[in-house]
């Protein structure tokens, strides 16, 4: 596979995966009002995502044979903690404010986020430093999410 195709296809992965946050975010929201409890519905996503792991694990490469034989930094299992919190609240709070005023507040905290994580070259990524060009690009998705959720 080229750089070019490659490039294409993990562009087109994130773009559908993308596109499955708002789906699930609306499936999970009704799901916890049906049952009545948005953490619940949580817990049922995340069993149902663990089966669906560990048969992805198990199917493709198996489990590796020392996945532990270097030290990992604790940090690096807080990750857990930050899917759990996003569904926990996206699973609460869309119901009530709307999808597209919770998944436009979450992606402008994902770009910021991932615009200082890039910066500092934090977790071990490599720096990718603030530029105008995205300086610029954040102000026009501020301006967005601001157009998109100025009804609350």
């Amino acid at each position: 596979m080229s750089s070019l195709q490659s490039t294409i296809f993990y562009a087109l992965l994130m773009f559908i995966a993308g596109m499955g946050i708002p789906i699930m975010t609306t499936l999970n929201g009704s799901l916890g009002i049906k049952l009545g409890s948005s953490a619940l519905a949580t817990t049922i996503l995340f069993v149902v995502g663990s089966v669906m792991s560990f048969a992805y694990l198990f199917l493709s490469d198996g489990m590796p044979k020392s996945p532990f034989s270097q030290p990992i930094p604790i940090f690096y299992y807080l990750g857990a903690f930050f899917v759990v919190f996003y569904m926990l609240s996206i699973t609460w709070a869309a119901p009530k404010i709307g999808i597209g005023n919770a998944i436009s507040l979450v992606l402008l905290g994902q770009l910021i986020s991932m615009t200082i994580i890039d910066h500092y070259g934090l977790f071990g990524t490599p720096p990718n430093f603030i530029s105008i060009q995205r300086i610029v690009g954040l102000i026009f998705m501020i301006a967005g999410v601001y157009l998109t959720v100025r009804r609350l």
